[in-house]
């Protein structure tokens, strides 16, 4: 078999017993694992009792994204790996597109398919649409969603192209690439982890690429609301690590200063809101930021790109200029 299937799970027994059942349903060829982070619910026994023919990878602890990931691919030997949240629901057929797309060219290292929201089906998710862009200050965006703004899916994107990024919700990425990158960075935990890696498949010649003919409908926060705090913490935070990772040098000082201003006026905008926890998520990541600067100033590379952005700024195309759809924007 040349694809695997691994779904992070950790205390997800109920989101396991509700989309699994499509997952084995439409991935005939493929083989399925669950990656557990040493969940405390009963998640491991529902596997074994209800769900026999998926392989059971069980992490020592709770690592997170990031590393539950890194850590459960050392023992997977298919050289294609579909990575999907535990809330994904798949249809047929979702496999056999993305097979082609890497085998059809073998500068594309990174895919991802159509990704609509389990709840308004036909309506794109958040997380990642028809695919991910970022602009000149690192702020990502989506075919399909800039900011709050959601599209409806219209065909408007009924296409195969060359992305940024893929969303973690549904990533597929070449075994040989993910080890040669050495998976995702651990010191982000969850969130953003998945742009910062296509970030560095980009910078070393690496294509990564949307499909529509795969489709895949995805509940989104069903792990971490995007009320929480927490998740604004850890967004404001990595999308800052991100930038010292990736930018080119000439640009690094000059883009971080301005990227500091606007997560200054964001947290004031949650301010104003009454969302006082959001506020202080972003001092704090700007905190954790500061104290981790020179670890994260370390891993930078010397290969770096300076065209990874098509539109210089979302926040003044969105706010300033109106641009709320995507094909507004060019």
């Amino acid at each position: 078999m040349k694809i695997a299937v691994v779904i992070l799970n950790w205390n997800g027994e109920k989101l396991l017993q509700q989309f699994l059942p499509s997952v084995i349903q439409y991935s005939e060829n493929a083989t399925i694992y669950v990656a557990d982070n040493a969940s405390t619910d009963t998640s491991i026994e529902v596997l074994k009792s209800e769900f026999p023919s998926v392989k059971i990878i069980q992490n020592k602890e709770n690592y997170g994204f990031a590393q539950g990931y890194n850590e459960a691919l050392q023992f997977v030997e298919e050289p294609y790996y579909a990575l999907i949240n535990s809330d994904i629901e798949v249809t047929a057929n979702w496999l056999q597109p993305i097979i082609s797309l890497f085998e059809k060219d073998i500068e594309t290292a990174i895919i991802q398919p159509k990704l609509l929201d389990y709840k308004k089906k036909t309506h794109f998710e958040y997380a990642g649409a028809a695919g991910g862009f970022i602009d000149k200050y690192g702020y990502p965006f989506c075919r399909g969603r800039i900011f709050e703004t959601i599209e409806e899916d219209k065909s408007q994107f009924e296409d195969e192209t060359e992305i940024f990024w893929a969303t973690g919700a549904c990533f597929f990425i070449r075994k040989e690439v993910f080890h040669e990158l050495k998976g995702f960075d651990i010191d982000f935990f969850a969130h953003q982890e998945e742009i910062d890696l296509c970030w560095r498949a980009f910078n070393l010649g690496y294509k990564t690429k949307y499909t529509s003919k795969s489709v895949v409908y995805h509940v989104g926060g069903a792990t971490l609301d995007v009320a929480n705090p927490h998740k604004t913490y850890l967004n404001f935070r990595n999308s800052l690590f991100m930038l010292v990772k990736n930018l080119p040098s000439k640009k690094l000082i000059q883009i971080l200063f301005f990227r500091m201003i606007l997560d200054g006026i964001a947290a004031f905008k949650f301010l104003l809101q009454g969302k006082f926890k959001h506020f202080l998520a972003v001092g704090k990541a700007h905190f954790h930021f500061y104290i981790k600067f020179g670890m994260f100033f370390k891993k930078r590379k010397t290969n770096l790109k300076t065209n990874y952005f098509k539109i210089k700024s979302i926040v003044f195309s969105y706010f300033i200029s109106k641009h709320k759809v995507f094909l507004e924007l060019f």
